[in-house]
């Protein structure tokens, strides 16, 4: 029974769950009354599902409105609408909207709606001060209490009847800003505004202006008045005296100013009058300004002067400005139209002039010591006028030139430049050096005391000789050095080595080493090295010829290696010739002997063996038997000793011969036989041997005791 009851009641269970089945079929999000709101109206954001059911069963939605991907609303109802209302519409609402709606574990999203809600709220302008003096600062703030930033405050400050001056304030985190504006001089009544924008739908939107503010401006002094006395007709010489004075509200911190071409001449502080004097000069006509300055208040005014010229500035001739040394200089001071001065006669220098006479003329015997720059002065009523320097030059002559390698020696390796100095060790600069080859004029050069010149055309047989001149301002003319000759060195090419005999050599035997180069300038320094497991230097000499010859008088087997040959003259390159190989053998003597040493052993043991041999079998057969096998064991053994002794021959008479190409090869042609004839040796003892062997089994087993 309960096994009935369990099957009802599930079977119950899946029929509910049947009828409680719903899908979402769309959800849509609409704004009223339109997409395009007006600022300060309301405006209702609508979501609605619409939802298919199995049955008429109760869903509970959740719904959630985002606007600009940020949630501004969530609610959560019976009926498949939900409504966001704003009350009062900004341009701050302007925006994207998405509506989603969660109902049974479903989710679903809207379409976006883009709403737009055109123009802002007037923004509010504050100042923190109506009255202000110049040099202040007014202080504004304007803001948007309900519209949300990023904002763009943009400040005006108009001046009547004149152009607004205009300051612009990025607010990205703020709905206001504060600025403030500098009171100049001149402002009087200032008009302050502001109005804002923001960046809606790819464009700039703005807010109307704010309320306009007004702003009195009190000045701290009046414009200061700038004389001069005298007024007119000023002559150089005269005294002038310029006065600059204000009236000011209050003496605290206030300073007059005097200034000409921005340098200052006089100043003064707390006072409300500046004087100041000066005997009047040409240079003293221009512009002068008189500036009052209280805290950050400022008033100017200008004024011309106009002085006029007493006397002409002298003029300072010379008789000569290039003369020799020792030679006499006339300097004549004079002024246009005016005789009656004082004049001087000075030379620049650049710790201070040089007085060198009060008069208006000057002769003197120079030397090289007096170039120099010289002026003039003159002096009417205490004016001082300078002349234009003169310059004055003085040679004293130059030396003959001296011509040289600039690296030392007069030489140059070919295929190289030649870099030459010509230097003069005296005479007054600029000097011309000219450089000649043979009679051909190469390179011209100014210059002080020295000039090089690089010739990169070097031949092997040119032999031109180079000289240079010099010459200056003095009248001696030109001077001219010796004949320089240079020795062209050639380079080494292609060195080579050689040997007799070549390549294979007798220990104790001697050997001549040649080592050549193709071409190249004596000396040469030849050297033959031995190459092994290390370089060793055998052989180093210099020699005013194309090769040298080095005798090794006694080679042995440590002389065995790779050698070669490096040959070098004042170039300085080392040419290194290709490796030839020398392999010491032994000598025929040494052969000899190692032969005989050898072979005295190996008869020994053949006749010991053999005696051996001999007297096992006379002592195993008797008499007859002893006597018959040892005569045949000796005859073989002589026969076989003599013929061994024949073959040996090969140890004594070899030598070598010299190839068509200077390679050293062996005359002894017997090495090979050696070989066969120790093997035949060996090979017929064995044979003499069995033989004995076998007749003595044979005898054995024909005596009737062989059983």
């Amino acid at each position: 029974m309960y096994l009935a009851l369990l099957v009802i009641f599930l079977q119950c269970s899946e029929l509910y769950t049947q009828e409680k089945v719903f899908t979402f079929n769309k959800v849509e999000i609409k704004v009223q009354p339109s997409f395009k709101v007006k600022n300060g109206d309301p405006m209702s954001i609508v979501c609605h599902a619409d939802i298919s059911k199995s049955t008429d069963f109760q869903l509970k939605h959740n719904f959630t409105i985002f606007k600009d991907g940020k949630v501004v609303f969530t609610t959560v109802s019976d009926k498949g609408d939900a409504r966001y209302e704003i009350s009062v519409a900004r341009s701050s609402d302007t925006g994207v909207y998405e509506c989603t709606v969660e109902a049974g574990g479903k989710t679903k999203s809207s379409n976006s709606l883009r709403v737009w809600v055109k123009g802002m709220t007037k923004p509010i302008l504050t100042v923190e001060k109506k009255e202000v003096l110049e040099g202040e600062v007014v202080k504004l703030r304007c803001e948007l209490p309900e519209e949300e930033p990023p904002l763009y405050f943009y400040f005006w400050k108009t001046k009547m009847n004149s152009t607004p001056k205009e300051k612009d304030v990025f607010e990205p985190y703020r709905n206001f800003s504060v600025v403030e504006f500098a009171v100049e001089e001149g402002d009087n009544i200032l008009q302050f505004d502001c109005f804002v924008k923001r960046y809606v739908q790819s464009e700039f939107e703005s807010s109307e202006h704010s309320n306009k503010t007004l702003v009195t401006v009190r000045e701290p002094f009046i414009k200061p008045t700038l004389s001069v006395k005298p007024s007119s007709n000023i002559t150089e010489g005269d005294r002038i005296q310029f006065e600059c004075s204000t009236v000011v509200a209050r003496m605290r911190d206030i300073e007059i100013i005097l200034q000409k071409n921005k340098t200052i001449l006089s100043s003064v502080r707390d006072e409300k009058i500046l004087k100041y004097s000066a005997v009047a000069t040409l240079e003293d006509s221009g512009e002068y300004l008189c500036k009052v300055e209280q805290g950050k208040a400022s008033k100017t005014t200008k004024l011309n002067v106009d002085v006029s010229e007493l006397f002409p500035k002298p003029i300072l001739s010379a008789s000569m400005n290039k003369l020799d040394e020792n030679k006499e200089l006339t300097l004549s001071c004079s002024v246009s139209g005016f005789r009656k001065a004082n004049f001087s006669i000075l030379r620049k220098n650049s710790s201070g002039d040089i007085w060198l006479k009060n008069s208006r003329n000057l002769t003197m015997r120079v030397n090289v010591n007096d170039t120099g720059s010289y002026i003039c002065k003159a002096e009417v009523k205490g004016i001082v006028k300078e002349s234009k320097p003169v310059r004055i030059n003085v040679y004293a002559p130059v030396s003959k030139p001296t011509l040289s390698v600039v690296s030392g020696l007069p030489e140059v390796v070919l295929g190289k430049p030649l870099r030459l100095i010509c230097h003069s060790a005296m005479g007054t600069p600029p000097i011309t050096f000219t450089f000649y080859k043979g009679n051909e004029v190469k390179k011209t050069v100014i210059n002080d005391t020295y000039a090089t010149f690089l010739d990169e055309n070097i031949r092997q047989n040119d032999k031109r000789g180079y000289k240079c001149d010099a010459k200056n301002n003095h009248s001696s003319g030109v001077k001219t050095s010796n004949i320089l000759n240079i020795t062209v060195i050639v380079p080494i090419r292609n060195a080579s080595l050689g040997s007799v005999p070549y390549g294979v050599v007798e220990d104790g035997s001697e050997t001549a080493f040649l080592c050549s180069v193709n071409e190249g300038s004596w000396p040469i320094l030849f050297r033959i090295f031995r190459k092994t497991d290390r370089e060793v230097l055998l052989f180093e000499k210099s020699e005013n010829a194309d090769r040298v010859v080095w005798r090794k008088e006694a080679m042995n087997r440590q002389d065995t290696g790779t050698y070669y040959c490096m040959a070098s003259n004042r170039a300085n390159v080392d040419v290194k010739s290709h490796p030839i190989t020398i392999s010491v053998i032994l000598a025929s003597w040494q052969k000899g002997i190692i032969a005989v040493f050898v072979l005295i052993p190996i008869a020994g043991a053949v006749i010991f063996t053999l005696w051996w041999f001999l007297w096992k079998k006379k002592k195993a057969k008797g008499p007859s038997m002893e006597m018959s096998g040892s005569a045949l064991a000796t005859n073989m053994t002589s026969e076989k000793l003599a013929r061994q002794h024949n073959d040996g021959d090969y140890y004594s008479g070899s030598g070598y011969i010299e190839d068509s190409e200077n390679h050293m090869k062996s005359t002894d042609e017997s090495k090979a036989p050696v070989q066969k004839g120790t093997e035949t040796v060996y090979s017929e003892i064995r044979k003499a041997n069995n033989d004995s062997v076998e007749n003595r089994h044979s005898r054995i087993q024909g005596h009737p005791d062989a059983t």
